[in-house]
């Protein structure tokens, strides 16, 4: 801006210098060295006061012309820079409305542009960051959520109950629930201190496809269904035994919520990985759905956030879930298969 400014200066001047200087030094040329012209005609037949007087006269009638002139490129210029400056401002106004598509204006001044395109990857980080906050508030929720449910089966079974010792069994559940859900929010916890980055991890695939039948027998029960646990036993897989458990747990409580009949749930390797298949007796995923399953927000009821935080989780350790195939349902929780 500071160029501009020197140079619509600079314009000014030199316009207002060639205005009233140009015609002036051209007249007193012209009559010295060919001895015509109307300066002339003044020299010889006039005084030297009233020659001079006239002279005068004509440069201050120049330096008005001149004046006018730089008044209007002084006009000008300053509209040219003052408009992307109002452009400026609206668009920050518009920021700090909440506006997160800020396009940079290309002005031609350098220091304007600079700011314009500070602007614009501040909406564009600010928008990322509010769709993070957004995200992980749902995810949080959505994650929450399913032990709590489980908790409060659990809780009602000690209610309805007068035998001790299924009190007791219950209790004992309803503890490791308790236990699983304090994991779950100090887990939510790191992920936000350190970002999502995740370390690796090995957990027992039988000891946490066990607690989660246990865990769900009852509402599996209520609803005259059951869940059948075949195929390999002892696989180790890489990946946290909170996220493997609630990756499970939404494919678990999906079936329930839509599927019908027993639910099977078969776990083989596959080459270096290992393969979790979850599957049920009723129609299916439609074929209007089946293509976006994991997008979020699309669902035939509930938050829409289940699979789509599955398959977040799965992924964060090393995992794929994929839906192989549609009608009857089969979901498959691809792991890396563990050393140990």
């Amino acid at each position: 801006m500071r160029q501009q400014l020197i140079r619509s200066t600079v314009l000014a001047v030199t316009l207002a210098i060639l205005i009233t200087m140009t015609p002036v030094a051209f007249a007193i040329w012209h009559a010295t060295v060919h001895g015509k012209g109307t300066v002339a005609k003044w020299l010889e037949n006039g005084t030297p006061t009233a020659t001079s007087v006239r002279l005068v006269l004509i440069v201050v009638a120049l330096g008005a012309v001149a004046l006018g002139v730089g008044v209007l490129v002084a006009i000008r210029q300053a509209h040219r820079m003052s408009r992307p400056i109002t452009l400026l401002a609206e668009r920050a106004e518009r920021l700090g409305a909440g506006e997160s598509r800020i396009q940079p204006i290309n002005s031609g001044i350098a220091e304007l542009d600079q700011v314009s395109e500070v602007l614009s990857r501040s909406a564009q980080r600010l928008t990322k960051s509010l769709a993070s906050e957004r995200d992980f508030a749902a995810d949080a929720s959505h994650q929450l959520r399913t032990p709590l449910t489980a908790l409060l089966m659990r809780l009602e079974e000690i209610a309805a109950t007068d035998d001790l010792e299924v009190a007791q069994e219950e209790a004992s559940i309803a503890m490791d629930q308790v236990e699983r859900l304090t994991k779950v929010v100090d887990d939510l916890m790191a992920r936000t201190r350190r970002g999502g980055d995740e370390s690796k991890a090995t957990v027992s695939l039988d000891s946490v496809i066990a607690a989660l039948q246990r865990e769900w027998q009852p509402a599996f029960e209520q609803a005259r269904r059951s869940v059948r646990v075949h195929g390999e036993r002892g696989l180790v897989v890489q990946a946290k035994p909170v996220d493997l458990s609630q990756v499970l747990s939404t494919l678990l409580e999906n079936s329930l919520a839509h599927g019908r009949g027993t639910v099977d749930v078969h776990a083989r390797r596959s080459g270096p990985s290992v393969v979790v298949e979850v599957s049920d007796q009723g129609e299916g995923v439609p074929s209007s759905i089946a293509p976006h399953i994991f997008e979020r927000s699309v669902t035939t009821t509930g938050t829409g956030l289940g699979l789509a935080l599955a398959r977040d989780l799965a992924e964060s350790n090393g995992g794929r879930l994929e839906l192989i195939q549609a009608q009857p349902a089969i979901f498959a929780l691809f792991l890396s298969e563990s050393d140990a």
